[in-house]
């Protein structure tokens, strides 16, 4: 029997998520995600999970047979900082990284303390990008 995933989509509400945050500036800077990850994708935001903000979806199946739907980009606000999911990994944005400011990554994670530590407008071009790969890869 195949294994669910653990995290999964739900209808939990995204603001509501967001509200409860305690700290006021992590709140802020994550309303303002919402918006950049709504304008580049495209997709309302659902929750994934009990703390990942999703847009979109697409289908994997990998070569085992495990299969599912799972989310093409999004966030989440961290103790701390931002885990921001590039679900296409950062092999092909040398460059953008290059621009980008402070900032870790796994991989497919980019994990950033806070809005002011990184480029913005390279923040929405790596963005931007990989949904762009994503719809190449996986069109909906």
């Amino acid at each position: 029997m195949a294994q669910e995933p653990k995290t999964k989509e739900n209808d939990a509400s995204v603001v509501g998520f967001i509200n409860q945050l305690e700290n006021e500036k992590q709140k802020e800077q994550a309303h303002h995600l919402l918006k950049i990850f709504k304008d580049i994708s495209g997709s309302e935001p659902s929750m994934w999970g009990g703390s990942i903000i999703g847009y979109g979806h697409y289908q994997y199946r990998y070569s085992t047979g495990r299969e599912g739907t799972w989310m093409r980009g999004g966030f989440s606000p961290r103790k701390g900082k931002f885990s921001l999911y590039i679900m296409t990994g950062f092999d092909r944005y040398s460059e953008l990284l290059s621009r980008l400011g402070k900032f870790k990554t796994g991989k497919s994670c980019l994990y950033i303390n806070k809005l002011e530590d990184v480029d913005e407008a390279v923040l929405k071009e790596l963005i931007k990008a990989s949904f762009d790969h994503m719809q190449e890869i996986y069109p909906e």
